[in-house]
């Protein structure tokens, strides 16, 4: 008799024991399906929400390599596709003038790179505490010369990452030096113009 009720109390513990194990696993396939389902909903969102929050500088990635490279990022650098409206901005152009004469952005003044002076800047009157946009062919020349504003007590200095070519790509307004609307755009050389993709290339 007790043997018997020794065999019917392990039956009954084994059951016990047995539940609890089935209790527990599905438990954790209950866990790990909540879990797998929240990173599906939640993972998708993840490079969308970064890629708003960070700012597209360029359109194409070879370029924005290129650009990297090249530039020493001295100069706080803006997005075309950040600027609504230029005539905020005191807008100097720092490519050649023929350059600036085949096109430029409207309101801009030129400034020159080759022979640049600060005697030139100080000609223009320009507010030192005002944001002032440089611009050339990609990036480069206005970034140096955006250095030599900033020694010379500039406070707030940009540069156009990508400059007029991404400008042009943009589909965004050029001016000639009559100040008419054009399409055309220097393209600096034939190895620089590969860069812009819009607008009517000119090379002298």
């Amino acid at each position: 008799m007790l043997d018997n009720c020794y065999v019917y109390k392990n039956r009954i513990a084994d059951k016990a024991m047995k539940i609890n194990y089935f209790r527990t696993k599905v438990s954790r396939i209950i866990f790990r399906g909540m879990t797998i389902a929240m990173m599906l909903t939640v993972f998708p969102l993840i490079p969308s929400a970064c890629a708003q929050s960070k700012t597209k500088m360029v359109e194409s990635s070879a370029y924005d390599l290129t650009l990297k490279g090249l530039l020493s990022h001295s100069v706080k650098e803006v997005s075309v596709y950040e600027i609504e409206t230029p005539s905020s901005y005191q807008l100097l152009d720092t490519r050649e003038k023929n350059e600036f004469e085949v096109s430029h952005i409207e309101g801009a003044n030129w400034i020159g790179y080759d022979d640049f002076d600060m005697e030139r800047i100080e000609s223009l009157d320009l507010d030192k505490d005002q944001p002032v946009l440089l611009y050339c062919s990609v990036g480069y020349r206005s970034e140096k010369i955006g250095e030599k504003l900033k020694a010379a007590g500039y406070k707030n200095v940009q540069n156009l990452y990508g400059g007029i070519f991404e400008w042009t790509n943009a589909g965004k307004p050029l001016v000639n030096k009559e100040g008419q609307p054009t399409k055309k755009v220097h393209a600096f050389d034939k190895v620089w113009g590969v860069w812009v993709t819009k607008g009517e290339k000119v090379y002298r």
